[in-house]
């Protein structure tokens, strides 16, 4: 465990706070305030086109992070190994943490390895926790508080590609055109947006459930409607040819590099060229607005003109994807 340790998580994680393998990383702060996550990963397969489990572990940590107004900073990485998995299967998935690490700007401080039984785990579990501190325009994390009437709904870009990249690597399902996941860290557009624009009022990353789940939940602490319009809405013509098939709402499929925000209508077409100018945004709508109608509900106009209530996912259209 020692040898592992030195050799494979240090060595690719390497930084002053991590070097020594004190119990506890201690780290310089220079903010009153912070932001703190944490997550857990069991994705199924472990590589899947477009990322794997650890690129998945960084990215969705940093995004829990980013979308709260936080600029992410550390990380811890505790890795549960089932006997028997192949050292070169976990040096992979460590190497592509640590490039994605490197990538975002966020250094992996502190962490912990245990090894389980064989049948005990499915081969590879990774739960993060993540530091960082809020931007200065942010006083505290987002809440639905700030939302109010006319404020319009954004996304950064195609829904769904994290999901389908899932399904066909877990079927063997093969598309005309691959779906890569859409797995990726999202604070550099997040952080943009928050330098230019101070009229954001909320935002959520779209992972499990999908849009339509975290605009549910979101209409529900309203005493307001959301209203989207599927037209708006952007799906690729790989997802939406997979669904169409496989009998999938793409408003429902888990994502990993999608952000949702809610800002202030006089600067929401603003907020949108600034996300399409970014290479995490070039397909980014406006989808929707804030009602005062229904309110608790969200509407979705369809494309053949007529709306339809869109209710909470029941269950999960697929297990295991984030």
């Amino acid at each position: 465990m020692n040898d592992l340790i030195k050799e494979m998580f240090v060595r690719a994680f390497k930084n002053r706070y991590l070097e020594k393998l004190p119990d506890a990383a201690s780290i310089s702060w220079d903010t009153p305030t912070m932001a703190f996550t944490t997550d857990s990963y069991v994705v199924d397969p472990l590589f899947f086109p477009g990322g794997d489990i650890g690129k998945l572990a960084v990215c969705g940590t940093v995004n829990d992070l980013a979308v709260s107004g936080a600029t992410p900073l550390y990380l811890s990485a505790g890795f549960i190994i089932e006997e028997g998995l192949k050292i070169s299967v976990l040096k992979r998935i460590v190497q592509s943490m640590a490039a994605e690490a490197q990538k975002a700007g966020v250094k992996i401080v502190t962490g912990d390895t245990k090894v389980v039984p064989r049948g005990k785990a499915d081969k590879l579990f990774i739960n993060t926790a993540g530091v960082g501190c809020m931007h200065a325009c942010v006083k505290e994390a987002f809440i639905s508080d700030k939302i109010k009437n006319g404020d319009k709904i954004l996304v950064n870009g195609h829904l769904g590609e994290h999901a389908i990249a899932i399904l066909s690597a877990r079927n063997e399902m093969h598309f005309e055109s691959e779906v890569l996941s859409d797995c990726a860290c999202l604070n550099g557009l997040l952080d943009k947006i928050l330098q230019k624009h101070k009229r954001v009022c909320f935002m959520r990353d779209i992972t499990r459930g999908g849009l339509a789940t975290i605009l549910c939940e979101l209409a529900s602490a309203l005493e307001l409607g959301l209203e989207i319009y599927e037209e708006r809405v952007p799906v690729s013509t790989s997802v939406k040819g997979a669904c169409d098939l496989l009998g999938y709402d793409p408003l429902y499929l888990a994502n990993e590099g999608k952000v949702m925000i809610i800002a202030d209508a006089a600067e929401s077409e603003d907020i949108l060229r600034t996300m399409q100018n970014h290479p995490l945004g070039e397909d980014a709508r406006i989808i929707g607005e804030v009602v005062q109608d229904h309110p608790g509900m969200l509407i979705c106009h369809t494309s053949i003109g007529s709306k339809r209530i869109v209710n909470m996912l029941s269950g999960e259209m697929l297990p295991r994807i984030c």
